[in-house]
């Protein structure tokens, strides 16, 4: 089971995309700042995720969700799931 996630930080309400097998864990890495990117932004909540079948599937719907590049795209795909 592979995820794509969405994230959000508390500090600046911007997003982070990303793709694991592992959720929790890696939710945790992000609050932990142990990724570079996510690191400077502070606490990160998971917002919206998806869960597929194989990896490829994963990495495939991961650069889909980053090409957007829409913060009205990913607020609407976020709000969809609650």
């Amino acid at each position: 089971m592979f995820y794509v996630y969405i994230i959000q930080s508390v500090k600046d309400c911007s997003f982070y995309i990303g793709s694991t097998s592992d959720i929790d864990r890696r939710i945790k890495q992000h609050n932990n700042g142990e990724s570079k990117y996510t690191s400077k932004r502070g606490t990160w909540s998971l917002v919206y995720f998806e869960v597929l079948n194989t990896r490829s599937e994963s990495l495939k719907r991961e650069r889909f969700l980053k090409k957007q590049r829409n913060i009205e795209f990913y607020s609407r795909l976020v709000n969809s799931k609650k």
